[in-house]
């Protein structure tokens, strides 16, 4: 983070939920131009056990949807109007410029057009008294592009090395990677699942929200043919750009996956399994794509997988393997940071979106702003 003076600073609130279904990381920022920023404040408020069920069943058609899905919108929107609140922590909200809201994604497809997340930014507008942006990926789909993933803009901007070819792994529910070369364009994509599965196998079997520290994966052996199996998804052979979600990755896959083998399978073998195939995904992205990448710097919460990191650090040994934390930047904030930086890029009309990482047509101010 820079620690020189920030020119033409703003503040700005960043707020992420992800696909983990965990809860709402909340950031306030000074952000500047080109690229310089501070992190002032942080807050983390846990998704509610109801809330969350309620948002991991609309990610599957049900009976009255659409009603389910606006009232969960407005839950989101109060859940986020109490992080914004807790998070300013006696800062005056009209020193505020926005409110960057990525909102929770219940649908991505990219391929059909459209991609869907809730939040009710308005309702947020309404009960913080800052301006929100939000639908941020939408602009990028209609341009073409994947919609996601969007941090590589930021990464870009704030972790790039002139001198050092970096890779930045973002392993929140799905795994991604930005490719930042010394030279040429920057890419980055989704390489297959990070958390999701991990995090919905252990609920399933230990009743668990997520595997601490990767313990209970490390407690198993990981089964090459589960392995070889997963490695099969189609999503892993196309070509980027692309991205995923709970659409390609998800326990019906998982278990269908499992009954083709034909035998049985422990618990903590298919978690050791889970755990070697994230880090085999995302390594094998980074082996095929950034052949000369001299440095892997991880965030999101597998960088607190120490057996995950573990598994990282021996298929990429001639990487330097550590968490953005080397960089200055704690691993939990760095997304929900991105999106106060992309709020910015809206207010300043400035692109938000890399064609080389989405694939759309050029760059395009992403978002929508709701006034305070």
């Amino acid at each position: 983070m820079s620690a020189t003076p920030i020119h033409e600073a703003e503040r700005y609130i960043g707020l992420m939920s992800g696909t983990s279904l965990d809860g709402v990381d909340a950031v306030l920022a000074e952000i500047g131009h080109p690229g310089q920023f501070r992190l002032l404040q942080t807050h983390y408020l846990p998704y509610p056990d109801t809330l969350r069920a309620q948002l991991l069943a609309l990610h599957t058609p049900q009976p009255d949807e659409i009603h389910l899905a606006a009232v969960a919108a407005n839950e989101l929107a109060r859940l986020y109007a109490d992080a914004t609140l807790a998070l300013l922590n006696g800062v005056a909200a009209d020193t505020v410029r926005a409110v960057g809201c990525h909102g929770q994604t219940l649908r991505h497809r990219p391929a059909d057009g459209y991609t869907l997340q809730i939040g009710n930014a308005a309702l947020l507008a309404e009960l913080t008294g800052i301006a929100v942006v939000a639908d941020f990926r939408s602009r990028d789909i209609a341009a073409g592009g994947q919609g996601a993933p969007l941090v590589p803009a930021f990464h870009a901007q704030a972790l790039q090395h002139p001198e050092s070819h970096r890779v930045i792994a973002n392993i929140g529910g799905i795994a991604n990677i930005t490719d930042l070369p010394v030279e040429g364009a920057v890419r980055g994509w989704d390489t297959g699942p990070g958390n999701m599965l991990l995090d919905a196998w252990i609920k399933q079997h230990r009743s668990a929200h997520y595997d601490r520290d990767g313990a209970w994966a490390a407690s198993g052996t990981p089964h090459p043919g589960l392995l070889q199996a997963l490695a099969k998804h189609p999503y892993l052979k196309l070509p980027p750009p692309k991205s995923a979600g709970r659409e390609q990755f998800n326990l019906d896959w998982l278990d269908t996956t499992l009954s083709s083998l034909g035998h049985t399978i422990t618990p903590a073998d298919v978690q050791a399994t889970l755990l070697e195939f994230t880090a085999m995904s995302l390594c094998d992205a980074v082996s095929n794509e950034c052949s000369s990448a001299q440095e892997l710097f991880v965030c999101g919460g597998g960088a607190h997988n120490s057996a995950l990191m573990q598994r990282i650090s021996a298929r990429l040994p001639n990487l330097r393997v550590a968490t953005t934390a080397a960089l200055g930047i704690d691993p939990d904030w760095v997304e929900a940071l991105a999106f106060a930086w992309l709020a910015r890029q809206t207010l300043h009309h400035a692109a938000g979106n890399l064609p080389s990482v989405t694939g759309a047509r050029g760059e395009r101010i992403l978002g929508a702003v709701y006034q305070a």
